[in-house]
């Protein structure tokens, strides 16, 4: 299993203090099936606890998935600034899905290599 990050939701996350344990422990609720909203065709919105509180009051993500697979983190937002996505958006990150997970490895590779998309390491290692 893979997870990335793309380059806005790198600035994101780092702005909010979200590390990338937070990020993996978010993956590992969803590989369980603990997904707090399905959004469709690959598409989930997590939470994200903000440091020293729950998950309830913290950040929702958007994450584009291939369970088992590959993760993309692609947008956030603080709940307290922001109750949900609109319906426009939704189908921007299921288009967005159709894109990111039909990536063969060559073109992930690409776009890493470019800086659009960082690996989520932990201590520098790959998970």
């Amino acid at each position: 299993m893979r997870v990335f990050k793309t380059k806005w939701f790198e600035r994101f996350s780092r702005k909010n203090d979200i590390n990338n344990l937070m990020l993996l422990e978010a993956v590992d609720r969803s590989e369980s099936g603990l997904i707090d909203a399905d959004l469709g065709h690959g598409v989930i919105k997590q939470r994200v606890a903000r440091t020293g509180q729950g998950r309830s009051k913290g950040y929702r993500t958007i994450i584009i998935m291939n369970r088992g697979e590959k993760y993309f983190f692609v947008y956030g937002f603080p709940k307290n600034e922001r109750d949900n996505l609109r319906q426009d958006e939704e189908e921007e990150f299921r288009n967005m899905a159709g894109y990111l997970l039909s990536l063969a490895d060559t073109q992930l590779s690409e776009l890493l290599d470019k800086g659009d998309f960082m690996e989520v390491k932990i201590d520098d290692k790959e998970i």
